[in-house]
């Protein structure tokens, strides 16, 4: 034994008591009792952890702000590593009212990990929490929000249920988010509260952000799946926003829409089908596997196999993700075998699979196995049978006896091959073979006497139970075809009878009872000596399976009537067993669902319902439109006398392919979705805007159009009356209609709105010179836009007053290529002028130049396709544009704060052409006007996330306050704001659809060195707004 060292030999002589403790001697006085710091322990932990944790104690209790972030780093580092930090909460929830933002951050990071446990600390701090959701950053009031729904403490109840009611009107969508998050906790701790939380989950429904909306589809499966009502008004909007919504977000959305469109719509095998899409390539195998589940219960039997593919390509993951797939594609290759023919061999066996995949997989070609494929799929099962895995071994054996089955031109060649497998020298696979002989043999037993035979003389060497079993049975059920043999394998099962499995020895007595009646001369004492075998066997069954056939067979002066019956009882001719798949059965559980995987209702499992035998009512669907400008509807062609108050009724083949056409947006926009803001209020100032705006007659202009120059259209602001627009029309056709000038006047009419229709004469739309502002004056005079009505949008966006557009070098993007175009060039610029009738919309100038010999006719835009939340509003139709001429019009379009392309066509009489505008994402700004102090408090607001930081090094071309200034006015559409230091400038604007703001600082440093800072709540516009000034100036 080895000698413990001096002073643990000294603890192990000491009396046992509490540690730390004085001990009472025997004379009454106190001593303090020596411990170990390594064996004393503190609340189940050893002294060296409590020790460490006093040191984490006394930095929170710091007051330096560094020695508590380090403190709060270590901790959350100790809960990652799954160490217990529950002691140390009263220590940290001290500091949840620290100004400092990132131990804030931690502190509601600990907080969420241990409310559940320490509900009664953490209640003492609720006031905080309370606080924590009026924080202006919104990382704080998202946390705040998540403590207070993790206090599972029924008291707090109405304090939880006004907190989710505020936090789903915030305005950041991540709050918005853990709102829905925070529903079904609160639902789980009452439900009694399901009536308000519906009315919160219906009104985060309605938001637009992506963000959103897989949080609070979730909650409304947890709450409220029944209540289908909520999803009518949102389907369209859902379907659009799937493709840009989070990975899990997708998932939840897709299985709901599965479920709600066997409730809304009829099967599309029974009736006109509705056109879908190809599968998305998504990166996401969940998400790739929800789209699948969706075609195969819901896709026409013709649009199926788009998904094949996308499952195929699963199998190159992990194990795990093949072991689920594979469940599925066994489960669709039962019913849909043709869709995965194309694909036979990526589910070929690899030696490196693990035997659960090769057994998915041999179900799958088994269930592909035709008689087209089966020689290739027999050859590679031959391989198969050779392998070291037993399980896959027999497994395989038994798929070989399924397509035997299947397929009846191959049966024999199966059965002679299960027949030389006897022979093997590996005993499982021999007793499998002969378990599938059984089957096989069933089906035509006269043809194959001499199998049997084969097999009789197998029970001296097969030991496995089931195959000794089973060569019994078959030699009892046709002891006919063997009269000579059965008996003496009667003997020999005799003699062992004792020693032998109970499946055995009542396959046993079976054969005895059948050899009795069909040859009792040589079985009648064989029959009699197993039956009194069986008589007293220990197991039960054999007992009475024995007194039973006794009483039967044997003919005594107390048998009844059914002895006569016996022989049909024992000798009846029995159907041939059919060999299904596993898989047959589990479709009726939703494919990707727990209970399909595990083939039994799991809890918490919603049947997939029924196809409905009527129809319901489609116009449940339709959502009401308001605040269309010019009358036009939101995703139609602009209608000219249509009513901007009418309701906007969508077919139902675009509501059900709106996702496929928003699945070709470029891929660095993808990730707005976690930025994107609701535009709700925006919208209802819009709808008191068009209220008040009063209307206006339609003034024709006189002017008249050069040769060759681009036409002039009316002034003033066109009307959406069809019956003014035909009158004027008719009035300007009745009038010197053989006069060449007057035709180009009533052309420049017929064009719409150009720039010299709404401010006067243009200035040329398309110059390359650029035009540069001084750091702090206004713009010139003659770039200033004239006052029109559209000219209070500057209101909507908020109190801050918005500035004349900031012009340098305008841009031009082409549009259509004249060669692609065939003939018909077409080309943008966004102008940065106030579009009118609507102040959320970018005004984008098109410049159409006819460079054929033969005259356009009908110019217009046709079936535009925006993304959810996107709006177009067409430039009126342009009837002729003759040959040479030029025609100069104005669109608008709602980008909703996001760089996607806005897709449409432009169609001539005879043409139509499939084209897009992708805006920069410094043209989705409004310059706006505010002071220095203005500037730095709406600064302070946007720090943590909301706040970008790149380092510049300016060129020696870019270092003057002229350059600099011009250089990020070209850039983005910012305004200049007034600043005390010579090394700064500001720039402020915002957003044109959800007004939020963009603060733009660019601090010039030592040298060439600078500093870029952008600050706003749209994160992503954010960063792909410094990337574009980075390199506007680097040019």
């Amino acid at each position: 034994m080895l000698s413990l060292p001096p002073v643990q030999k000294l603890l192990r002589q000491l009396p046992a008591g509490p540690a730390g403790r004085p001990k009472k001697t025997a004379g009454g006085d106190t001593a303090e009792e020596v411990t170990s710091p390594v064996l004393a322990t503190e609340a189940g932990q050893p002294a060296c952890y409590s020790a460490l944790h006093d040191d984490l104690k006394e930095m929170l209790d710091s007051n330096k702000d560094s020695l508590k972030l380090e403190a709060m780093k270590r901790i959350v580092a100790m809960i990652a590593r799954g160490k217990n930090a529950s002691d140390l909460f009263p220590a940290v929830v001290k500091n949840v009212a620290c100004k400092n933002i990132e131990v804030k951050k931690l502190v509601y990071v600990y907080l969420v990990r241990y409310a559940e446990e320490q509900q009664d600390l953490a209640l003492l701090s609720i006031s905080t929490f309370q606080r924590g959701l009026k924080d202006p950053n919104q990382l704080i009031r998202a946390s705040a929000l998540r403590v207070l729904s993790s206090i599972r403490v029924p008291i707090i109840v109405p304090i939880m249920m006004l907190a989710i009611k505020e936090a789903a009107s915030d305005m950041s969508p991540y709050v918005r988010k853990t709102a829905a998050h925070a529903i079904p906790k609160l639902y789980s701790l009452d439900s009694d509260q399901k009536d308000q939380l519906i009315e919160v989950i219906e009104k985060l429904l309605a938001d637009k952000t992506t963000l959103v909306a897989g949080s609070v589809v979730m909650a409304f499966e947890e709450v409220c799946p029944e209540r289908i009502d909520l999803i009518h008004k949102n389907y369209r909007k859902l379907c659009n926003l799937l493709i840009d919504v989070e990975e899990w977000g997708q998932v939840v959305i897709i299985n709901m829409l599965t479920r709600y469109a066997r409730t809304q719509f009829l099967s599309p095998n029974q009736n006109v089908s509705v056109g879908t899409s190809g599968c998305p390539r998504s990166v996401s195998s969940q998400v790739v596997m929800a789209v699948a589940q969706l075609y195969f219960h819901l896709a026409p039997k013709a649009e199926v196999g788009v998904i094949a593919k996308a499952l195929v390509r699963l199998l190159r993951s992990h194990r795990s993700v093949q072991y689920v797939v594979l469940q599925n594609v066994a489960t669709m290759s039962i019913k849909r075998r043709g869709m995965f023919e194309p694909y036979l061999k990526s589910f070929y066996i690899r030696s490196t699979d693990p035997t659960q995949i090769k057994i998915l997989k041999l179900e799958v070609l088994t269930n592909l196995a035709n008689e087209t494929n089966i020689s290739t799929i027999l050859r590679e099962f031959q391989t198969y049978i050779r392998s070291m895995d037993k399980d896959f071994v027999a497994a395989t054996i038994q798929a070989i006896g399924r397509c035997a089955t299947n397929i009846g031109k191959v049966r024999d060649t199966c059965l002679n091959g299960l027949v030389q497998l006897l022979s093997n020298r590996d005993e499982l696979v021999v007793a499998e073979s002969v378990v599938v002989i059984k089957k096989l043999l069933q089906m035509q037993p006269a043809q194959h006497s001499e199998i049997i035979k084969h097999m009789a003389k197998l029970t001296d060497n097969i030991q496995v139970p089931m195959a000794r079993a089973s060569i019994l049975w078959l030699i009892g059920e046709y002891c006919e075809h063997v009269p000579k043999i059965a008996p003496d394998v009667l003997r020999k099962m005799a003699k062992s009878f004792t020693n032998e499995e109970d499946i055995v020895k009542l396959q046993v007595i079976n054969l005895a009872a059948k050899l009795y009646l069909t040859n009792s001369k040589q079985s009648k004492l064989l029959t009699q000596y197993v039956l009194n075998l069986a008589k007293y066997d220990q197991n039960y069954d054999i007992r009475d399976r024995a007194r039973f056939i006794r009483q039967l067979i044997v003919p005594t002066e107390k048998s009844g009537a059914l002895n006569k019956y016996a022989k049909k009882l024992f000798l009846a001719q029995k159907p041939a067993p059919i060999l299904e798949s596993s898989f047959k059965d589990r479709d009726h559980f939703q494919l990707g669902s727990l209970s399909h995987l595990l083939n039994a209702k799991a809890v918490g499992y919603q049947e997939l319902p029924d196809w409905p035998d009527e129809a319901p009512d489609p116009s449940v669907r339709n959502v009401e439109v308001r605040g269309a400008p010019w009358g036009a509807h939101m995703h139609g062609r602009a209608k000219v006398g249509a009513s901007s108050r009418e309701p906007e009724s969508v077919s139902e083949e675009s509501g059900s392919s709106s996702s496929s056409s928003s699945s070709s947006s470029g891929s660095e926009e993808e990730e707005e979705e976690d930025e994107e803001e609701g535009s709700g209020e925006q919208s209802e100032d819009k709808e008191e805007e068009e209220e008040k705006r009063p209307k206006r007659k339609e003034k024709e202009g006189s002017q008249k159009a050069a040769p060759g120059s681009a036409p002039q259209g009316r002034k003033g602001r066109a009307e959406t009356s069809s019956e003014e627009a035909s009158a004027s029309e008719s009035s300007s056709s009745g009038s010197d209609s053989g006069s060449e000038t007057e035709a180009k006047r009533r052309k420049a009419v017929r064009a719409g709105l150009s720039w010299g229709a709404v401010w006067g004469p243009p200035d040329p739309p398309f110059t390359t010179t650029p035009i540069s502002l001084s750091p702090c004056s206004p713009p010139a005079a003659g770039l200033a836009p004239r006052r029109s009505p559209c000219s209070t949008w500057m209101t909507s966006l908020g109190p801050l007053q918005l500035l004349s557009p900031a012009f340098g070098a305008v841009r031009t993007y082409e549009l259509l290529h004249r060669m692609a175009g065939e003939g018909l060039s077409v080309e943008y610029c966004f102008s940065r002028r106030p579009f009118p009738g609507d102040p959320h919309m970018v005004a984008v100038q098109i410049q159409i130049s006819n460079n054929t010999d033969a005259e356009v006719k009908n110019l217009r835009v046709s079936e535009p396709k925006p993304l959810s939340g996107m709006r177009i509003q067409e430039f009126p139709e342009i009837e002729r544009l003759a040959p040479g001429d030029t025609a100069s019009v104005v669109m608008g379009i709602d980008f909703c704060d996001s760089t996607q392309a806005a897709n449409f066509q432009l169609c001539t009489h005879t043409r139509h052409f499939y084209v897009s505008i992708q805006p920069p994402v410094g043209e989705l700004m409004a310059p706006v006007f505010m002071s220095e102090n203005e500037f730095k408090k709406e600064q302070g607001k946007l720090t943590g996330m909301s706040e970008i930081t790149e380092k510049v090094t300016l060129p020696e071309k870019c270092r003057s306050d002229h350059t600099i200034v011009q250089q990020v006015t070209s850039a983005a559409n910012v305004g200049r704001v007034p600043c005390g230091a010579d090394n700064e400038y500001r720039f402020a604007a915002k957003t044109m659809t959800s007004g939020s703001l963009v603060l733009i600082t660019l601090e010039r440093r030592e040298g060439a060195a600078a500093q870029l800072t952008v600050n706003s709540e749209k994160m992503v516009i954010g960063t792909m707004l410094v990337k574009d000034i980075v390199q506007a100036l680097a040019q």
